[in-house]
């Protein structure tokens, strides 16, 4: 199936393993000129690499601390610079902070609202112009299904999440007469660093397939999903055969969520 991408310039940020390297190979192998933002320039030339041995594409690396405005800002400058504009924006950047409400120390909460949701709001300000000039595009804002239903012991993230939904849902009845839509992936339990670092930690005499599958995690499909499954759900809501849903979210967890 034609997803409609190919040429299409995309910035993805969190870019540079997990959710946000998936995602990045999908629409780079889809046909799309894609730019991976994050911090770290070691992991990120190592994500370009894999890309380019993957896809035949090069991709822009740009490393950059999302939770400060100005190197957002500086981030689409360049891209807009190699590529002349931009119309996919995925806001994945993001780590799990969760404690109980009296252990989070002050300046947490504000470090996390910083990354999860500042950010978005300072790359989606920052690439606006050209997306309207560009004639629309698409932006996904990942977020986690906590920010539907709060677990105890999961703060600050789950506020910073619930946020996110919110501005998702804002932003794409604002957004939506210049052609732009905006929806929002709730990611569930999908393999990553933390994930993994959970499982040498705990059940270190398991392999992952049967530590994915363990009844533990209470997934009704039955195991932990893999990065690429969600890359296949933001690849889809940023394409032409998503051009007519906008404002809504999708959960990414197997089941597990007990919402919609």
């Amino acid at each position: 199936m034609d997803l409609g991408i190919h040429g299409k310039r995309a910035i993805v940020t969190g870019g540079s393993k997990g959710i946000g390297l998936a995602t990045a190979l999908r629409l780079a192998a889809e046909g799309a000129e894609v730019a991976i933002v994050a911090r770290q320039e070691g992991p990120l030339q190592a994500a370009a690499e894999r890309i380019e041995q993957a896809t035949g594409k090069k991709p822009l690396i740009i490393s950059a601390d999302v939770s400060v405005e100005a190197e957002v800002q500086r981030a689409v400058a360049e891209v807009v610079k190699q590529f002349g504009g931009v119309d996919i924006l995925v806001n994945n950047a993001g780590t799990s902070a969760a404690l109980p409400f009296d252990k989070v120390e002050p300046d947490a909460w504000a470090a996390d609202l910083d990354l999860k949701l500042y950010a978005a709001i300072h790359f989606t300000r920052a690439a606006l112009p050209y997306l309207r000039e560009a004639g629309g595009g698409a932006i996904v804002n990942v977020t986690a299904i906590g920010g539907k239903t709060p677990a105890g012991s999961s703060l600050p993230t789950s506020v910073s999440r619930a946020a996110g939904l919110a501005l998702t849902k804002a932003m794409s009845k604002d957004l939506a007469g210049d052609g732009i839509r905006v929806n929002a992936v709730c990611i569930g339990l999908i393999r990553s660093d933390q994930i993994e670092r959970m499982w040498k930690r705990t059940s270190p005499d398991l392999s992952w397939e049967e530590f994915a599958a363990s009844p533990w995690h209470d997934i009704p499909l039955g195991r932990i999903g893999n990065p690429e499954e969600a890359a296949n759900v933001i690849a889809f809501l940023v394409s032409e055969a998503a051009s007519f849903v906008t404002g809504t979210s999708v959960n990414i967890d197997g089941g597990k969520a007990a919402v919609l």
